[in-house]
């Protein structure tokens, strides 16, 4: 496994997500090559990368209620 300097990613999380410290998660889109996502609480622990085309059909898949959740 690779490990990938995040150092100069923008955090950014949902303004849905509320200040009561929920399930929240936050995204970085301002990297050309990657899209890292990570949990709110555990921000040292792992992170999820997805290229930006993946990331890209996921959020459009959310738009159109693709996913039963």
């Amino acid at each position: 496994m690779s490990s990938r300097d995040l150092s100069s990613a923008v955090w950014r999380k949902s303004t849905r997500s509320g200040s009561n410290g929920g399930d929240c998660v936050e995204v970085a889109t301002n990297l050309s090559d990657v899209v890292p996502v990570r949990d709110t609480k555990d921000r040292d622990g792992g992170t999820l990368m997805f290229t930006p085309q993946a990331w890209a059909e996921f959020i459009a898949g959310v738009k159109v209620g693709e996913f039963d959740i």
